[in-house]
This record gives structure tokens, C-alpha cells and sequence, in this order.
């Protein structure tokens, strides 16, 4: 349906860029993650299979776009720009839109630095199929964006962010530098965009065992509601500055809520335990070799502290992709995917 996709974001949709950084913390290159991955191995997915991105990519009849770091690491060809032509991850979890929302995880992929490779990558596109060549390339390429809960998270867990911003400043602080990155992709032929709005990420297993009762976590969800309303506010002002972009954004909020409201609608059993880990909902430790998993991940929205499980990645993009205009808009992906075909 398109010719690449190229992927910004974190840990929900990093397909092994991590693995590649040798002091992250964050990292899912080790069981249990991938237990039903097709070999069964641990790629650093944070998933105990697919991610959502991957499910993007077979419903645009692509392949999964590979991570950078890997690409580049493994080439030794002066020139490897074929490799980039379906589309390259940029994605590392423990990402975030501003600079300093990584430094807790020692090494991370910021927003910025994945916008730095993406220009790597372009350049060595022209090289491979001319200036012009690229250009039609790439912008009926989609370039998909996910990201901004570690800067929620890390809003969240930090007094001294919260003493310098209110809430409302700090998502337009978040949105306003988003919009910096998105511009600076757009001088170098991004046109199509697909945005991943935040989730209610206050009912993840980590916020829940914050609470006594086991409720999620009203502040980081309003938190999360606010960015996005931010960042729906930022994306109708950047289509009037840029009128030849096109974009999806993709109600996560919504379909997640509806997941943990009505569970059984959707074939889940368990809404606020993770599948993999320790302790009290499985969130008192991360889904590590030692952890306890559940049996049947199908039951489980999340897989662990934070990321959803295999089949929940699957049905939210089932649910965006085509035809449903309360969970994605202006247009949904399968549109977006057409437009200037």
C-alpha cells in the first residue's frame, strides 16, 4: 500500500534497537519476552510476541521495518541504502519526546536523535535512487510516530519537573517540541503521519501497584489526556502551516479503555495484572528469565509492567486501520495509506 514505513518511538515499538545500546537498562533481550514470537526468541520486542508496529507493517503488506542500529552495525557494505527502502525503526525504549526523559534508563534513543538517523537514512536514499527518486520514495512513505508516556512517566516520578511545570505547561512543552521534530522530517520529504496517541497509562500494572486498591492511577491518565488534546491541537495548527502533509491520529486513549472497561468484549480475562513478572499484579518486579508468566497471554491485556500483550497490540491495530472513525482521525491508516497514490 505504501513503499516504506519509517518508525519513531519507544519501547511499544522497538524492534531491537536497544539491544544495540551496551549500557540501557531497558531491555528485552532475554526470556520470557518473544515466548511466541515465530522462533520463540527474545529480539528485544517488549512483547511476548509481535508489537504493534509489526502489525502495521503486514497490514500494509510491508515487512517489518528492521532496527537501525542492527542495520548499521551489521554493514559492511560502503553502500547499504537497499536496506532501508521498506522502511527503518528508529524506535528504543526508554525514549522520549524531550531530551532528558531517558537518563534513567543510562541509554536510550531520544526523539531527536532518531529524527538524526532518519536524515542518515535519507541521505543515503538520494545517493541510491537520486534526489528525486527519494523524494517520490519517501512521501508516499508513512512515517509513524509513538511516543511521549516516558515523558508522562517521568513527569510523574519526578518533584522537580513538577515544581518548574504545571501539568499544562509541561504537555505543551512536550507538543511544541514534537512539532520542532516533525517539521525538521518534514524538510526532508516526510508527508505522511501516523500518530499514536497516549494511552491511559495511569491502568498499567507499575501505576496500579501504586495504589492500595489496585485502581489506576487518575493523575497520570489525566496527565495523558491533556498531551493529547495537546497534541491534537498542535497537529491541526501544523496542517495549516504545512498543508501538504497528511495524517492519522490514532485514539489509543479510547480503544485501551474500552479494553479495560469492557475486557470480555474483547476476550480478555485479566485488566490489571501483567501476565509476566513478580509480586502483587506481577508489577513488583519485570518480566525477567525468574518471573512468572501467565499461561494463556490471549487473557491478558498487558504482558508486563507497562506493554501490552501480543493480542492487544493486535486488536487495537485492527481497530484503527480501516473504518472506524471514532478510534482514528481525520482519516484512519488504510485511507492515509492511499492518499497521493
Amino acid at each position: 500500500m505504501v513503499p516504506a514505513a519509517f518508525v519513531f518511538g519507544d519501547s511499544l515499538v522497538d524492534v531491537g534497537n536497544n539491544n544495540h545500546l551496551p549500557v540501557s537498562l531497558a531491555k528485552a533481550d532475554f526470556p520470557h519476552n518473544g515466548m511466541d514470537f515465530p522462533n520463540k526468541k527474545a529480539t528485544g520486542r517488549f512483547s511476548n510476541g509481535k508489537n504493534s508496529a509489526d502489525f502495521l507493517a503486514e497490514k500494509l503488506g510491508l515487512p517489518p521495518s528492521p532496527p537501525y542500529l542492527a542495520l548499521v552495525s551489521n554493514s559492511s557494505k560502503s553502500n547499504s541504502s537497499s536496506q532501508f527502502l521498506t522502511g527503518v525503526s528508529f524506535a528504543s525504549g526508554g525514549a522520549g519526546i524531550l531530551d532528558g526523559t531517558a537518563d534513567k534508563y543510562k541509554q536510550s534513543i531520544p526523539l531527536t536523535k532518531q529524527v538524526e538517523y532518519y536524515l542518515a537514512v535519507h541521505e543515503s536514499l538520494v545517493q541510491h535512487m537520486g534526489s528525486s527518486g527519494a523524494k517520490q520514495h519517501v512521501t508516499k512513505s508513512l512515517f509513524i510516530i509513538v511516543i511521549g508516556s516516558n515523558d508522562i512517566f517521568g513527569y510523574s516520578g519526578s518533584s522537580d519537573l513538577r515544581k518548574q511545570h504545571t501539568p499544562q505547561q509541561y504537555v505543551d512543552l512536550m507538543a511544541s517540541s514534537l512539532k520542532d521534530q516533525l517539521k525538521h522530517l518534514h524538510s526532508y520529504d516526510a508527508r505522511k503521519f501516523v500518530f499514536v496517541g497516549l494511552p491511559p497509562i495511569g491502568c498499567c500494572p507499575s501505576q496500579r501497584n501504586q495504589n492500595k486498591t489496585a485502581a489506576c492511577k487518575e493523575d497520570t491518565n489525566s496527565w495523558s489526556r491533556m498531551y493529547n488534546t495537546a497534541l491534537q491541537a498542535m497537529l491541526k495548527g501544523l496542517k495549516a502551516e504545512l498543508n501538504d502533509i497528511s495524517y492519522s491520529y490514532l485514539d489509543t486513549y479510547a480503544v485501551v479503555q474500552n479494553f479495560v472497561l469492557n475486557p470480555s468484549a474483547h476476550g480478555f480475562t485479566e485488566v490489571k495484572a501483567a501476565c509476566c513478572g513478580l509480586g502483587n499484579l506481577n508489577a513488583k518486579v519485570g518480566c525477567l528469565p525468574i518471573s512468572h508468566y501467565c499461561p494463556n497471554r490471549r487473557d491478558h491485556v498487558f504482558w508486563d509492567l507497562y506493554h501490552p500483550t501480543e493480542a492487544a497490540a493486535r486488536m487495537f491495530i485492527d481497530k484503527v486501520f480501516h473504518g472506524a472513525p471514532q478510534y482514528a482521525y481525520p482519516m484512519d491508516v488504510q485511507q492515509l495509506a492511499t492518499v497521493g497514490a
